[in-house]
């Protein structure tokens, strides 16, 4: 995973320094997020993304984008037999930089693919249980059973509406085991988001 990282950052500074162009935005939108791996019965929540990029110019083909979002991710489970009931909901949040390479296939449609890290800022495990009509229910904090830091790749598109104003959507695939809880479980995360982006 250092390995990621550290591609991303050299790809970022060469991008810097060789960029015929540079760009700056905003960005945001909805996605749908859940989890996968030693884990059964997963469904997707909804969640939002929200913050800024850098698009690097290097031809009028290819650019590199760096990016910084703030992120609610998790997933929910639900579970219902005769006389009991339980629900719940890990509700995650990440400060998340992708490192994008875009291809733009047409003049206004672009192909893109690049490493992200996460970095945890907080975890929450809503849940809710009835057991023979006698009902109990948590918000508990989760964070020391989630890893701090997380690895991915992304693939995506994304359509320039005009100079300034685009769409985008984007699959994460999550690459490192966020679980902290059991060694021998291993859970990813998995996010696929639709994104409106303003360049300056």
């Amino acid at each position: 995973m250092k390995k990621i990282v550290l591609t991303a950052i050299a790809v970022l500074t060469f991008g810097w320094a060789n960029a015929q162009d540079v760009k700056f935005g905003l960005k945001g939108g909805i996605h749908l997020s859940s989890f996968s791996g030693d884990i059964e019965d997963a469904s997707s929540k909804v969640g939002f993304q929200v913050g800024g990029f850098a698009e690097f110019k290097l031809t009028d083909k290819f650019s590199i984008q760096p990016e910084l979002l703030y992120s609610t991710q998790g997933a929910k489970f639900e579970e219902s037999e005769v006389n009991y009931y339980f629900k719940e909901t890990i509700n995650t949040s990440y400060l998340n930089v992708p490192v994008m390479a875009k291809y733009y296939v047409a003049d206004k449609f672009s192909v893109e693919a690049g490493p992200q890290i996460g970095f945890l800022l907080s975890a929450k495990d809503k849940w809710e249980e009835m057991y023979y009509g006698e009902k109990n229910s948590g918000n508990d904090d989760a964070k020391d059973d989630i890893k701090s830091v997380s690895f991915g790749l992304n693939v995506g598109a994304g359509y320039d509406f005009t100079e300034n104003v685009s769409v985008g959507v984007r699959y994460n695939f999550g690459l490192s085991n966020i679980s902290d809880f059991d060694n021998d479980v291993k859970i990813h995360n998995n996010v696929v988001s639709l994104t409106v982006g303003y360049k300056f």
